[in-house]
């Protein structure tokens, strides 16, 4: 009986041991194996990536839940195929559907990496807010009534030495100023309704209407109380309020571009 020499033997182990390993690197790519069907891992990294950029902290509790997810999708595939689902109308349109989604939010996000916001037209944009802003904040406080009656009789209170503040808080209807005493804190005169703005604007400071001032909301009673240059926040402090409103703007000029350049006989509504 011939005898096997050292290099055959050698040889003959690692092939038993290549054979032994393969079933193991095979299941080292999968999570699972549902009715025969290998459910590979790089569907649970996908929808994990999925759930962290969505804003969760990728944690062991997170990722347990993933693999639950990942092989109860495979089951629940698995007997929709079997009854032949994947064969019916509503599930083909719904994947035309699902195809038209998944790739115009594709389009948006390539053009969002290729056409980012940049530090430059960010700090463009907040100078032409700022110039904007530029002039005097006035600082008023008052009284909103639903009747003329009452801003009259209040009026009359306060010229007889009332609190203006203590009146406001137990009178006023506006939830925002009421508590502390009708004041409205510094604001540009233009952010205010005309009435209320053309009223304001022809007091001094320390002046109060004589009159009741009517606009949409109800009678109000405004008082004067300061005035000084206008505030505006340092661009830090607006910056990501600010980049995340130009990323839509420009989501929306390229959108926009798009439905002007297409050729089409559909007739938009608006």
């Amino acid at each position: 009986m011939k005898k096997f020499s050292h290099t055959a033997t050698a040889a003959a182990m690692l092939l038993v041991s290549a054979s032994l390993l393969a079933p193991l690197g095979a299941s080292a790519q999968n999570v699972a194996v549902v009715n025969g069907k290998a459910v590979p891992k790089a569907r649970v990294e996908a929808l994990l990536e999925q759930a962290v950029k969505s804003g969760q902290p990728k944690t062991p509790e997170l990722e347990a839940q993933v693999r639950d997810e990942i092989v109860l999708r495979e089951m629940f595939l698995q007997e929709a195929e079997k009854r032949g689902l994947a064969a019916s109308p509503e599930y083909k349109t719904q994947m035309e559907f699902a195809r038209q989604s998944i790739l115009i939010r594709e389009l948006f996000n390539d053009y969002q990496k290729k056409n980012p916001v940049t530090e430059a037209e960010m700090r463009a944009e907040y100078n032409k807010y700022k110039a904007q802003a530029a002039g005097t904040e006035v600082r008023a406080r008052h009284i909103l009534v639903e009747n003329e009656e009452l801003a009259k009789a209040l009026i009359a209170k306060i010229k007889a030495g009332e609190s203006f503040e203590d009146l406001a808080k137990t009178n006023s209807k506006d939830p925002g100023s009421a508590a502390n005493g009708g004041d409205l804190d510094f604001a540009n005169p233009g952010s205010y309704v005309a009435e209320f703005g053309d009223a304001l604007s022809k007091l001094k400071k320390g002046e109060m209407t004589s009159e009741p001032v009517k606009t949409q909301f109800g009678y109000h009673i405004i008082r004067f109380e300061d005035s000084r240059p206008a505030q505006f926040p340092e661009f830090d402090a607006v910056k990501a309020q600010l980049e995340q409103r130009m990323v839509q703007q420009k989501m929306a000029d390229f959108r926009d571009s798009i439905k002007a350049k297409a050729k089409t006989d559909y007739k938009f509504s608006n």
